[in-house]
């Protein structure tokens, strides 16, 4: 089986795989401030993806409605929905599965330190400038499972220059379900 660099914790929480493809299109969507349909996405990647690292899209989904709620004006779903997403994100590696989720916590605690300061009765005037994209980064680094080289990503093509193991970046799936 193919392993990134990023061993222990990571690996038991499943931080080495790779983002479910829903999972990458909500990203996108939360960064265009479409986060309705970004929950979507997001929930859908969660329904399919096995393991704890589940729970990581769970919370950035939570986020992503937080931030629906924040663009509503709704001071109590926002609060409510925030508190729950803590639960979800609070334990997970500052970057899993190339997302920054330190970044992401960092930001959202900071746009409801805004919306508390606010209160209820002026959320209307949130400014969502406030709002940070995720980010995150899609490519790897691979150990090979035989030699312990670093591997070389090329064309989708992941080669081991030591040892001549190979494999295409399409069958991930195969390494990582």
């Amino acid at each position: 089986m193919m392993a990134s660099i990023d061993q222990g914790r990571n690996n038991k929480l499943g931080c080495d795989r790779v983002l479910h493809a829903k999972a990458i299109q909500g990203l996108k969507l939360f960064n265009e401030g479409k986060f309705f349909e970004a929950h979507e996405e997001l929930e859908e990647a969660w329904k399919v993806e096995k393991g704890e690292v589940r729970e990581l899209y769970r919370g950035i989904l939570q986020i992503a409605v937080t931030y629906l709620h924040i663009t509503r004006a709704n001071y109590d779903g926002a609060i409510k929905v925030y508190g729950r997403s803590l639960k979800w994100l609070k334990n997970w590696p500052d970057i899993c599965m190339g997302i920054q989720v330190e970044k992401l916590r960092d930001a959202a605690e900071l746009v409801m330190n805004e919306v508390e300061r606010l209160g209820k009765e002026n959320i209307g005037s949130f400014n969502t400038s406030l709002f940070k994209p995720i980010q995150w980064i899609e490519k790897r680094i691979w150990i090979c499972d035989r030699c312990g080289s670093e591997m070389v990503e090329k064309n989708c093509k992941v080669n081991c220059p030591n040892c001549g193991n190979r494999f295409d970046c399409s069958d991930l799936n195969i390494y990582f379900d």
